[in-house]
């Protein structure tokens, strides 16, 4: 069996880069993300998560974040290929 594409960067490898997006549209601002990735992510005066650094170094706090959201508004995608990182394609 082959990994998810997430889990396949969840060991994630020195140099990677991400872009990371929050969907607003999907966000319930639950700050489950800021909690999880202190410092990456924060909330804005309508209580919706924006990421600090939109491109980040690969982080494995970022990409728990991600995948603990309770909603899936977190996107991230790797900068140089925009290959899906979190939520894997397939879903």
């Amino acid at each position: 069996m082959g990994a998810s594409p997430a889990r396949a960067h969840s060991s994630v490898g020195a140099g990677d880069r991400w872009h990371v997006e929050v969907d607003r549209s999907v966000c319930i601002g639950s700050a489950q993300c800021v909690h999880r990735a202190t410092g990456a992510f924060r909330l804005d005066s309508a209580m919706q998560s924006h990421p600090v650094d939109p491109e980040t170094d690969a982080n494995e706090r970022i990409l728990d974040a991600a995948e603990n959201c309770p909603v899936e508004a977190i996107e991230i995608t790797l900068l140089d290929s925009g290959e899906a990182v979190f939520p894997p394609e397939d879903e």
